[in-house]
């Protein structure tokens, strides 16, 4: 039991204001988006959890009400899973509830509220705290690896700086990584020091407040992509076909070797709109358009290095199709992790 008021004020405050968003989204809220319940559900069952802490670090052992303890472990289960449906839905722009998402939740909730019949808290303190919870902290896990799998595309979109990422983007990632920073948290918690779950949760909750008490930035993360937009989004099976078409153009006419191709000219070749090519690259492959061509040139500099040993290094940049020799050094080393040189070395 801790009896600092300045932390249980910071730590307080930062879970009621969370419970506040939470209603905020599942009740209020004008837009009614799968996204934006998702995000209500997500941020109910976090402060629900962080509460639970809360509760039990301020609370002396024999005035704790084992109902709202037992509670708080529940809502812990849901986390991971919330949290993955939202960064899927907004990916996706998805418009309904799918019954399979329905069904995930579904079952995620009976195996939590039946457990919490059969193993009451109160009688079962041992069962909950010393197995169970190690179940609730895999799941929660998974889920939390599961959703920076859909979101790999738009770390490398960050990393890479070849294109500048959108502000829904960023916030998808701001949410992810405060989610993965309460987890490991938490983790840190049940082998060392409790408190710093709840700490964390206050810190990052502030810093995506800020983040949101944006207009700007609310009035593009919480609302639908206009329809003129999303009804141009291209479906899965046209989108494998035109990227083989795409690849088979590129790689048959070595158009990467050309430095002053445009998109305009490859989305003339295969009879779509540059906009569609570039819609094409970005969605389906997380790429810009100059990204997309550098792999093909970074490739064929390669096996210019291994095979062409008679030329020299800026020859080899200018015959793969770079622009300028620091264009190629830049781009090889960041692709490749080695410098032109330092990849030619290993095949002398």
């Amino acid at each position: 039991m801790f009896d600092n008021p300045v932390l249980f004020f910071i730590c307080g405050l930062g879970v009621f204001n969370g419970f506040l968003v939470a209603l905020y989204f599942l009740f209020f809220n004008r837009e009614r988006r799968v996204q934006n319940f998702l995000f209500g559900l997500l941020v109910l069952f976090l402060s629900m959890r962080i509460g639970k802490s809360l509760y039990v670090i301020f609370t002396p052992k024999e005035e704790r009400n084992i109902t709202l303890i037992q509670i708080g472990l529940s809502a812990c289960f849901l986390i991971g899973v919330s949290l993955f449906y939202y960064i899927k839905s907004s990916l996706e722009n998805r418009k309904e509830f799918p019954v399979k998402w329905k069904l995930n939740f579904g079952v995620l909730t009976i195996i939590i509220v039946v457990l919490g019949f059969v193993f009451p808290y109160e009688y079962a303190k041992g069962f909950w705290n010393s197995y169970f919870v190690y179940v609730i902290y895999s799941v929660w896990g998974i889920y939390i690896l599961a959703s920076g799998f859909i979101l790999r595309n738009k770390f490398k979109k960050i990393l890479s700086r070849s294109e500048k990422s959108t502000t829904s983007e960023i916030w998808l990632i701001w949410v992810y990584v405060a989610n993965l920073l309460i987890f490991i948290a938490y983790l840190i918690g049940m082998f060392y020091l409790y408190l710093v779950g709840t700490i964390t949760f206050s810190i990052v909750f502030y810093v995506l407040l800020i983040f949101f008490l944006s207009k700007k930035n609310r009035e593009v993360i919480f609302k639908d992509i206009p329809e003129k937009y999303a009804s141009k989004k291209i479906m899965e099976a046209e989108a494998e076909s035109l990227l083989e078409k795409l690849n088979e153009l590129i790689t048959k006419e070595s158009l990467y070797k050309n430095t002053n191709i445009k998109i305009s000219d490859i989305a003339k070749e295969i009879k779509i709109t540059p906009h569609k090519l570039s819609q094409l690259l970005n969605d389906n492959l997380g790429k810009s358009f100059t990204a997309f061509m550098n792999e093909y040139r970074i490739e064929e500099a390669k096996k210019l290095l291994k095979e062409r040993k008679e030329l020299t290094l800026e020859a080899i940049g200018f015959e793969a199709g770079f622009s300028s020799k620091s264009n190629f050094y830049a781009t090889f080393k960041k692709v490749v992790g080695l410098t032109p040189s330092q990849f030619q070395q290993q095949f002398l």
